[in-house]
């Protein structure tokens, strides 16, 4: 069955449908989730409570051929939830170093993950969809209900803010 034939499905209340469409985005939900919150678990827990809301407004949806913009715009719109929840909590710089953890991260990986996230929103969507997800101005524009001219012009203005924030060398500079 072809996606929008799944979409249509799906908004009529077809369960199997409905898992089967979210079954093929699995990977890059979760992708776009763990960009946005750099957890597995809390980025598993989002991915659950996104396609519970998307099932539960999912005969609301007027074009089921926006189905997949719409389930991202659900996700990154939790995750910016979430986002806000963390910060109103102890900030992560200022958690002691335990050692438990098993990933490895470089440290300008981490440098550019703190300037992303000291962003604005508008400019750290664009980024993140444009080069962790790797979609096309398009798809941003269609995620994030706005022309692909404000698209275009946000991810230039986030590369230059991002640039102002990370030196030579990827050093991170106290903007």
């Amino acid at each position: 069955m072809e996606e929008l034939e799944l979409a249509r499905a799906a908004c009529k209340g077809d369960e199997e449908a409905f898992y089967a469409l979210v079954t093929i985005h699995r990977r890059r939900l979760y992708q776009i989730a763990y960009s946005y919150l750099h957890n597995e678990g809390d980025a598993l827990e989002l991915l659950q409570e996104a396609v519970c809301r998307a099932w539960m407004k999912c005969g609301k949806l007027k074009q089921p051929e926006a189905f997949v913009p719409w389930i991202i715009r659900i996700l990154i719109h939790l995750c910016v939830d979430e986002q806000k929840r963390r910060k109103r909590m102890v900030p992560v710089d200022h958690v002691p170093n335990t050692g438990a953890s098993t990933e490895m991260i470089s440290d300008s990986k981490l440098d550019l993950e703190r300037a992303l996230g000291r962003l604005k929103p508008k400019y750290r969507h664009v980024l993140i969809l444009k080069y962790y997800q790797d979609m096309t101005i398009a798809d941003i524009a269609n995620i994030l209900e706005c022309p692909e001219g404000t698209v275009k012009t946000r991810i230039h203005q986030g590369l230059k803010l991002l640039k102002h924030k990370i030196g030579p060398g990827g050093v991170m500079l106290h903007v």
